[in-house]
């Protein structure tokens, strides 16, 4: 009888249990995880936030052309190159506005003229503002060179820092909120958060020369405004004290909760700043400092307690 055991250094494969039940038992209760195709609702286009991503790469070799995509550009084919890219971007914008805004209608897509105007509007008005996005980025460019000793040129900042990175997608999602197209403009902050480790919402208003330094553990509320020339290190925290709710229990939505830091301010790793609290002009918060009150201009709290000296810079924190 001819031997049945298997050769030597083969292992038997046991039986597979059936994947059907598994199956049935996920697609029957998705528990509101899984989005079903209804035949002829504008509810099945979701945005897309792979394209979503691609179209910010699009975008950052718009903003930084060059540095990013072909580097090999003249004055005449970067024209050509920066067009050929907002050409392409205004297509994928418009369709994931429409999706965006297809997400919260119930109209047939065939039918929806209001969603593909208002996408084509809302998509010509983000790309007018993006030369001013290019304006705020190169101050914030400058502003990491500036400030920090270990950089050697602001071509460094623009490819490696996290922090430019982190603004970069902050600048374009920041415009994208506030034309009310929320959905998209918390794709592209989180697609930043995740590669750095820097969580700003899009609904924070931030001024010029703005530099996060390291970066890494940064959180900035969607309430938040932020001055001009404003620097922050690792670990800072704009956060919420309370989150306020209605007589059923809720949270109330879009107050505002978070701090307001004015110009020139500096605040060291690892503070933390809750609450509709204003952090006065050019004033110094240092190093795991927990603040919930306001701070006078030009104001210099340690661990310890708040200092009426001066630094310079912030030297001495």
């Amino acid at each position: 009888m001819a031997d049945e055991r298997p050769a030597s250094g083969v292992h038997a494969v046991p039986d597979q249990a059936p994947l059907g039940p598994v199956v049935e038992a996920l697609c029957a209760s998705s528990n509101g995880l899984a989005r079903r195709h209804h035949e002829g609702w504008c509810r099945q286009l979701l945005p897309s936030r792979d394209a979503i991503v691609a179209m910010v790469e699009d975008l950052r070799t718009v903003l930084f052309p060059g540095y990013f995509g072909p580097s090999d550009l003249t004055d005449e084919t970067m024209r050509f190159a920066v067009g050929h890219t907002l050409e392409r971007v205004r297509r994928v914008l418009q369709e994931q506005i429409k999706r965006g805004l297809c997400f919260a209608c119930n109209h047939h897509p065939n039918q929806c003229p209001e969603c593909e105007d208002r996408a084509l509007t809302l998509s010509e008005r983000f790309l007018a503002r993006l030369p001013e996005v290019r304006r705020l980025l190169a101050t914030d460019v400058l502003a990491a060179y500036e400030g920090d000793p270990a950089a050697t040129s602001p071509d460094e900042a623009i490819f490696c820092y996290p922090g430019v990175l982190a603004t970069t997608n902050h600048r374009l999602a920041h415009e994208l909120y506030r034309l009310g197209v929320p959905l998209i403009a918390r794709i592209i902050s989180e697609a930043a958060h995740s590669v750095t480790g820097i969580d700003i919402h899009p609904g924070a208003a931030i001024g010029e020369r703005f530099f996060i330094d390291h970066g890494t553990g940064v959180v900035i509320g969607e309430t938040s405004i932020i001055g001009a020339n404003v620097r922050l290190y690792q670990g800072v925290t704009l956060g919420a004290k309370s989150f306020p709710k209605d007589e059923q229990g809720n949270l109330i939505k879009g107050i505002a909760r978070h701090p307001i830091v004015e110009d020139d301010v500096v605040i060291y790793a690892g503070a933390t700043i809750l609450g509709r609290v204003t952090i006065g002009r050019g004033s110094v918060v240092g190093g795991n400092v927990w603040v919930t009150r306001s701070l006078p201009p030009g104001s210099r709290i340690s661990q310890a307690q708040a200092r009426d000296e001066g630094y310079d810079g912030g030297a001495g924190i």
